[in-house]
């Protein structure tokens, strides 16, 4: 509970910013930069060491990547400009797993239901964002890349370095403790605020007029389409218990808060990105609860 109010504080509160004339114009960029180059490599190097590697629950990765790609293959065949097509598939490709999909699913299937989410999001939507996330957001934004400009920026890019850096110190043995890991407790503690502060700084409820057709397109794909898709190979594949739901239940989570951040720092679409995000959090409530329902 304290996860959801936290994320309607924050939007809110950057939604209150935004009046305030003092509040220089180009916030939310400074406030994604500390984001990627720092909240988010904290609470990558804080998480995957906690993680048991299991191959049973390595099919649960398959969830957020073939739903990535299946927005990336939709979107793309649109005739919209690039700057839609990439904050689309940045936005309703990818889901809010961890922030919102943690408590939910923890309080709806308990530890059981929380494990599986944990791998549902770290070697896949986690991994996604920093590696095919940043192909997309590059190829749809206004700069070409060559291809190996475009790969030493993937490896370079924060998160996808910290990944890396993270997995390598966990295979030798290492785990944060002590002082370091309230550390990195503190500094991961900041993303959710920050980004949410971001997003409500660039919502205006007015941009519904311009932006309502696409923004319409990306929360039925993600909040309907998505999960039902989802529900349909859990069922034919006869995983009708805890993994099953708990894969449903996250491909029903809404859009996710660092594609957002990526989306508009690529300026692919901000305002749309934004709308994606900060509708799509409140509304993914009640289709949440339709979801368990159906369940």
């Amino acid at each position: 509970m304290a996860n959801l109010l936290i994320i309607f504080l924050s939007l809110l509160l950057g939604i209150g910013l935004r009046r305030i004339k003092s509040v220089p114009e180009n916030a939310p960029q400074t406030l994604n930069q500390i984001i990627l180059y720092v909240a988010l490599p904290a609470l990558i190097f804080k998480s995957i060491p906690g993680l048991h590697w299991n191959p049973e629950l390595m099919a649960l990765c398959l969830v957020p990547w073939f739903i990535f790609f299946l927005a990336w293959g939709v979107f793309a065949k649109t005739t919209w400009s690039h700057e839609i097509k990439g904050a689309l598939i940045l936005t309703a490709g990818l889901g809010n797993t961890a922030f919102i999909g943690f408590p939910v699913i923890e309080a709806l299937y308990g530890t059981e239901g929380l494990r599986y989410a944990i791998f549902l999001d770290q070697p896949g939507t986690f991994l996604i964002v920093s590696s095919m996330g940043l192909v997309v957001a590059n190829k749809y934004s206004a700069g070409v890349l060559r291809k190996r400009d475009l790969a030493l920026r993937i490896i370079l890019f924060p998160p996808f370095l910290s990944f890396t850096i993270a997995l390598i110190l966990t295979s030798l043995g290492w785990k944060p403790s002590g002082t370091g890991e309230v550390i990195l407790d503190r500094l991961a503690g900041m993303l959710t605020p920050l980004a949410l502060i971001s997003v409500g700084l660039q919502l205006r409820l007015g941009d519904i007029r311009t932006e309502g057709k696409y923004l319409y397109a990306g929360l039925i794909f993600k909040l309907i389409i998505s999960p039902l898709i989802i529900l349909g190979f859990m069922k034919a594949l006869n995983l009708t218990g805890t993994f099953g739901r708990v894969a449903v239940m996250e491909a029903a989570m809404a859009p996710m808060v660092t594609s957002t951040i990526v989306a508009q720092a690529h300026n692919l679409r901000p305002k749309l990105a934004g709308l994606m995000l900060g509708l799509g959090v409140p509304l993914s409530f009640f289709t949440l609860l339709l979801w368990k329902w159906i369940l």
